[in-house]
């Protein structure tokens, strides 16, 4: 609820909408005045509304988020106060909730919820260096960086304290529907209610609802005392890791829910892979290798190179915000994802090494560049029928087609070649097409396959110096004359 019906007022900074509301503080959209406005999420609290427990929890927060510095965490300013409020000035989170992002989603796929899982234990993991428990985890705590990017912020530190993982608590701290069973049932709880509210999360992400789900209280509060372990929706498929992550962090018997070590430690987590200043140079010494087993037939060898190689590369595609140089690595990656499967058919299938590595798949692309090569829908079978006696035209289309193909694929350099050919050709040929069906169709591909190559154009050319900068470790198998006898 509001807590108050003014607008409050702090010097250097303009408040904006109001972005969230509680009990005793809500939160503005503010900027800071000056050249450059920065935008900042104000948390004002009302002071006469606040109980001597929140006004030490607002204390504990402050001090917490003061010592607290890293990319998965929302950032505290600064903090003030007037005779009125205490504002806490916050870094400005544009992308909602998770728990929206969620909702309008309905469930997340297997592969985004491991992208979040690595965020939230990365933070999670600096936060028992600190000796930190948020204690209040679920998706409404956690929010997304921008609209564009899927980078994850733990915030709202309100009920977080200082708690070594030997230490236990009596306090009923959380949400019950993300609270740990022990917290409601014995009221005496460790730092590890925590990994249950994240296997919540990851439940709630996986299949679009959390596993205690309930219309009343009542009903939560039952659901929480039974001894019925939670299971995996029947139907589902997710892979062994993430089920076996799953259910080891719904444990309801704390003494075998899974500890902070085993968890940052788990290969459905995979930390060692989470996008970082240091993966591309990982990924650049593991290729080096690779390529040199591959230039001496030592393919075995090669193949492990590659994949180790390619489980760096292909995370960096999504924390990559340079269009263009995401244009370049998803091209490197799509040519020695190429030269791995090659590999993987030389190389015998009883070798441990193809049994224990897994090749990584291109992610998606962004949704702003699918969309420039989305699958067509639009007339060409009418187009190939009206043109059946113009077998030139015909060749132009199967050509500008097959570009359209390698886009999706990401081989952006062959596109754009494939585009120019079919253009060249059509161009000519459309001057001289009379009026009629037949020309709008070909008018109609035209200037669609123009549009996608100017894009193209744009992406490889803006930033040849980006190219070099990431192309340049990379030597393909066939540069090195590596060849398959």
């Amino acid at each position: 609820m509001a807590v108050a019906s003014s607008v409050p007022k702090i010097p250097d900074y303009i408040f904006a909408e109001k972005i969230g509301a509680g009990n005793y503080a809500d939160v503005y959209k503010a900027y800071k005045k000056g050249k450059v406005r920065e935008v900042v999420a104000v948390k004002c609290v009302l002071q006469s509304s606040l109980s001597r427990s929140a006004l030490n929890n607002l204390e504990s927060e402050i001090k917490i988020l003061k010592k607290l510095k890293h990319e998965h965490i929302v950032q505290m300013l600064d903090f003030v106060w007037d005779d009125k409020y205490i504002y806490i000035i916050m870094e400005y989170c544009s992308g909602g909730d998770l728990s929206t992002f969620v909702k309008s989603k309905q469930r997340l796929s297997e592969n985004v919820c491991q992208r979040f899982l690595q965020q939230l234990a990365a933070a999670l993991q600096y936060m028992r260096e600190q000796n930190v428990s948020h204690l209040d985890l679920k998706p409404s705590n956690i929010l997304l960086k921008s609209r564009k990017s899927q980078v994850l912020k733990i915030g709202d530190f309100g009920l977080a304290q200082h708690m070594p993982e030997e230490d236990t608590n009596s306090t009923v701290k959380g949400s019950p529907l993300y609270m740990a069973p022990e917290i409601v049932l014995k009221r005496q709880y460790d730092a590890k209610v925590d990994l249950w509210s994240v296997g919540v999360i990851l439940y709630e992400c996986l299949f679009g609802k959390a596993p205690y789900s309930s219309k009343t209280m009542d009903e939560l509060i039952e659901k929480i005392k039974s001894d019925k372990p939670i299971e995996v929706p029947y139907g589902t498929n997710i892979s062994p890791e993430c089920r076996d992550l799953l259910l080891r962090c719904l444990e309801r018997d704390v003494s075998k829910r899974i500890d902070f070590e085993a968890f940052f430690s788990h290969p459905f987590v995979d930390l060692e892979h989470k996008p970082g200043p240091d993966s591309m140079n990982k990924a650049t010494e593991l290729l080096t290798a690779a390529v040199n087993f591959d230039e001496c037939r030592e393919y075995e060898q090669a193949f492990k190179n590659y994949c180790q190689a390619l489980q760096y590369l292909t995370p960096l595609l999504h924390s990559e915000s340079d269009a263009s140089k995401r244009v370049v690595l998803r091209r490197k990656i799509t040519e020695y994802l190429g030269r791995t499967e090659e590999l993987k058919k030389v190389v015998s299938s009883d070798s441990d090494v193809v049994k224990n590595l897994r090749i990584p798949s291109i992610p998606n692309l962004p949704k702003q560049e699918s969309l420039k090569f989305s699958e067509y829908k639009g007339n060409r079978e009418e187009l190939l029928r009206l043109t059946t006696t113009t077998p030139q035209i015909q060749t132009a289309i199967e050509i500008g087609a097959s570009g359209e193909l390698y886009a999706r694929e990401g081989n952006y350099s062959i596109a754009f070649d494939k585009y120019q050919l079919a253009l060249g050709k059509l161009l000519e040929l459309l001057q001289n097409e009379p009026k009629g069906r037949r020309k709008d169709l070909l008018r109609e591909e035209v200037t669609r396959w123009m549009t996608q190559a100017e894009y193209l154009k744009e992406l490889l050319n803006s930033s040849p110096a980006q190219e070099s900068e990431i192309a340049e470790p990379f030597a393909s198998a066939d540069e090195k004359n590596c060849v398959l006898q």
